[in-house]
């Protein structure tokens, strides 16, 4: 039963909006996850997409790639299709060596546009939910026959945002398609994290731990504003920074004997909240619960 820490770029560099930490360089942002004391990182909008380069780059760092985002489009073609538009990214990942494909359904997504509020998430019928498990449980079974587990990202702004969004999800799809458990968005999407766990501990393959401001959420829900809006405003942040109490988490890993990575996120404004004294204090929130949980943390 151990754990390792790892940390996402997004709080130094933010894919969906260059303007917050665009000019920041790659190397610096590494040399900060190093010194922090976390032992991996997923994958980011800046990092070199050719194996031998990445590999030699974060092995200046010490540290292992865990992953990273997958934009899905399993609403718009097939399950054969999607595999072969995911080839280059999960190779990179399988040469890099890491076990899991984090994925997330974008073709209907809202969170990347600025014009769209968030409570205009969208939704499926019935004939879609069960359309869209099947494609994504065959994407999922070809992900392990190359040695990696599916952990697929519920997300707010997307098809898979609520309490019974994830539960009909659940249902429409195979074991083989697991879950990125991310805190922040199941707060904030009502989802029960504790309960997830406990209830499907099989499901659980990789854990995104980010903290929530819950009245920044409701503003940007009562004003029409997008989830951007949300991140520019401070909507998330790092565990111990905002609302959530993190120990029944790691209570509930502990009791399931969890063994992966526990991923530090919280994407705000850099020039606001300072990636590395931010990332400072997640890591060291999370390191107590697990010592607390009895979770056993690997270098």
């Amino acid at each position: 039963m151990t754990i390792r820490f790892g940390v996402s770029p997004i709080a130094w560099i933010n894919d969906d909006m260059p303007e917050l930490g665009g000019d920041t360089p790659l190397e610096s942002v590494l040399r900060d996850i190093q010194e922090v004391g976390f032992a991996g990182v997923e994958l980011g909008g800046k990092f070199p997409r050719n194996p031998d380069e990445l590999r030699q780059l974060l092995g200046r760092y010490k540290l292992d790639l865990v992953g990273g985002w997958y934009s899905s489009n399993l609403l718009v073609h097939d399950a054969d299709a999607e595999i072969e538009a995911l080839r280059d990214h999960l190779e990179l990942l399988h040469a890099l060596g890491s076990n899991v494909f984090i994925i997330a359904e974008t073709s209907n997504a809202i969170h990347g546009n600025r014009n769209l509020p968030l409570t205009k998430s969208p939704t499926l019928n019935d004939e879609q939910w069960q359309r869209f498990g099947e494609r994504l449980t065959k994407v999922a079974d070809f992900i392990h026959g190359q040695g990696l587990r599916l952990a697929y990202h519920h997300h707010l702004g997307t098809v898979v945002e609520k309490g019974p969004q994830l539960e009909r999800f659940l249902d429409v799809t195979g074991d083989r398609v697991g879950l990125t458990l991310d805190t922040g968005h199941a707060a904030l999407g009502g989802i029960d994290a504790v309960s997830v766990v406990s209830q499907v501990p099989d499901r659980i393959v990789h854990v995104h731990c980010k903290d929530v401001r819950r009245s920044v959420f409701e503003t940007i829900c009562n004003g029409g504003n997008s989830f951007l809006d949300g991140v520019l405003q401070g909507m998330f942040t790092v565990p111990g920074d905002g609302d959530l109490d993190f120990q029944p988490l790691f209570e509930v890993l502990s009791s399931i004997n969890y063994s992966g990575w526990v991923i530090v996120e919280a994407e705000q404004d850099p020039a606001i909240a300072d990636p590395r004294a931010f990332a400072k204090i997640g890591l060291g929130t999370l390191r107590d619960k697990a010592r607390q949980a009895r979770l056993e943390a690997a270098l």
